[in-house]
This record gives structure tokens, C-alpha cells and sequence, in this order.
């Protein structure tokens, strides 16, 4: 499937821990070239999708091809062509911002004198110049997420996998990071895959976007589209969307009639 137009694609992708399912039979295409927001509540499945696509966990049972090669039949193919930014990080303490990326680099097979090339303009892009120096360890959560970003991008990915890429970072870092998303995606086609649980983000942020409930894709496409399937008006929140398409409506609204429906106290 080398030549598959798509940047991401499952067949039956499914993953069991002991008696729970954490996905179950996700079958998913994502085009090239796209930001697509992998949306659902904690619990999901988002990060165990996401390491599935990576590599890092082996799916119980069907298949998944990343940048056209097959992630279990072909794990080092996938991993030259992905960058992948960890909901932990992965980051070492002790280590200043430009050791970290040069690092990663080495790792990736790049010869250090194009690391030392690369890190200058991967450093402003970030904003990260004035600080590269310094350890790690003294990093606020916004410079610690866009010291992986720059450790992830660092051998020039074709896809960049992202799970909950803004989660407490300060809102100037999160407009550096979707600023250098968006230059990415306009001048090198790359395609952006992120989890995350907030819905105004996926809202305003992304291409495309997959709902995941309770281990199953419940849809996937641009918003307008999830609007329509949900037969929401064109101006509806994805937070109406999101509820409409998993049909989580019953159960808000039984514990919300049983609160408005309670005797005021006297």
C-alpha cells in the first residue's frame, strides 16, 4: 500500500486488555495532508490508537498501514516517516533543549552536522532560542511541549501523531505550536494527527475529525459534514454534534431531570 493516497489507514484495528476493549474494530482513512483531530472523552481509545499506529502496541487483532507501510509488518518504514509528540513527553531532565533535539536526531540516523543545522530554525520557529540552553528541568509546560515538537520534527516527519498536544500549556505556546501545525501542513504536506478532548479545539483547529466513544469510531469528517450527519443547524457546537452522534443524550438527560424535578427545600 505504498502508494495509498491516504496518510493513515485501519482495517478491523482493534486492541483488548484482558476482558476490556479499549478499540474495537476501527476502521479509519486518513488523508494526507490534513490536521485531523482524533476527538473523545478520557478513556476513549485516543492513546491507544495512537500507540498502536506508532508501534508502540501491537493490536490484538486487524491491520493498519501509516505513510503506506504496514505498522506491524513493516514497524522501521513507519518509524522514519513519523514524528510523535507523547501525552508524557518523554523528555530527559538533565539535558538543555538543544542536547534533547540533537539527540532525537542521532536517533533518527541524521549525521550531526545536519542536526547542527537544523537547530537553529527549528529553535525560532518555537520561540525556544533564548532558552535552548538552559536544562530542561527549569522549563515551564509550554516550552516542555514545544521542546518535543521541535525533538519530533527534527528529521522533517511526513505525518506527526500528537496525543493531547495542548493540555496545560499556556495559551501564547499553544498559538506558536498551531501556527508551526498549520506552516507545516501549507508548505510540506505534512498531516497532523492529534487526540484531544476539547471540543472548541478540534472546533476551530482541525480539517477533519474522528469521534471515538467507548472503543468505537462513532464518525468521521469535516465539521459541516458531522453537523448534517447529526442534523444539527450549520452553526451548532461540536459539543451538540459530539453528544447527537454518540447518543450520550439519554443518560445526561435522566440525571439532569432528576436534579430539576427535586422538591426545593422549604
Amino acid at each position: 500500500m505504498n502508494d495509498s493516497p491516504y496518510a493513515i489507514q485501519t482495517q478491523s484495528l482493534t486492541r483488548r486488555f484482558d476482558e476490556v476493549v479499549a478499540v474495537n474494530q476501527l476502521n479509519l482513512t486518513v488523508p494526507r495532508g490534513v490536521i485531523f483531530g482524533f476527538l473523545g472523552p478520557n478513556g476513549a481509545g485516543k492513546s491507544t490508537t495512537i500507540n498502536m499506529l506508532i508501534g508502540v502496541l501491537p493490536p490484538t487483532q486487524g491491520k493498519a498501514w501509516v505513510a503506506g507501510f504496514d505498522v506491524r509488518e513493516q514497524p522501521i518504514e513507519v518509524k522514519r516517516r513519523i514524528g510523535v509528540v507523547p501525552e508524557s513527553l518523554g523528555l530527559y531532565q538533565r539535558l538543555t533543549a538543544v542536547e534533547q533535539i540533537e539527540l532525537v536526531g542521532r536517533l533518527h540516523g541524521l549525521r550531526v552536522p545536519e542536526i547542527r543545522a537544523r537547530i537553529p530554525a527549528l529553535l525560532d520557529l518555537l520561540e525556544l532560542g533564548d532558552k535552548a540552553d538552559k536544562m530542561i528541568l527549569d522549563y515551564s509546560q509550554g516550552m516542555l511541549k514545544k521542546t518535543a515538537l521541535a525533538c519530533a520534527l527534527i528529521h522533517a516527519p511526513d505525518i506527526l501523531f500528537m496525543d493531547e498536544p495542548f493540555e496545560s500549556v499556556d495559551p501564547i505556546s499553544t498559538k506558536a505550536i498551531k501556527a508551526v501545525l498549520r506552516d507545516m501542513v501549507r508548505q510540506r504536506g505534512t498531516t497532523v494527527f492529534f487526540s484531544t478532548h476539547v471540543m472548541e479545539l478540534a472546533e476551530r483547529f482541525c480539517d477533519q475529525v474522528g469521534i471515538i466513544h467507548q472503543g468505537k469510531l462513532a464518525a468521521v469528517g469535516d465539521i459541516p459534514t458531522l453537523r448534517a450527519q447529526a442534523e444539527l443547524p450549520p452553526d451548532a457546537p461540536l459539543e451538540d454534534v459530539f453528544v447527537r452522534l454518540v447518543g450520550a443524550e439519554t443518560g445526561a438527560e435522566s440525571g439532569l431531570n432528576w436534579l430539576t424535578n427535586a422538591p426545593a427545600q422549604s
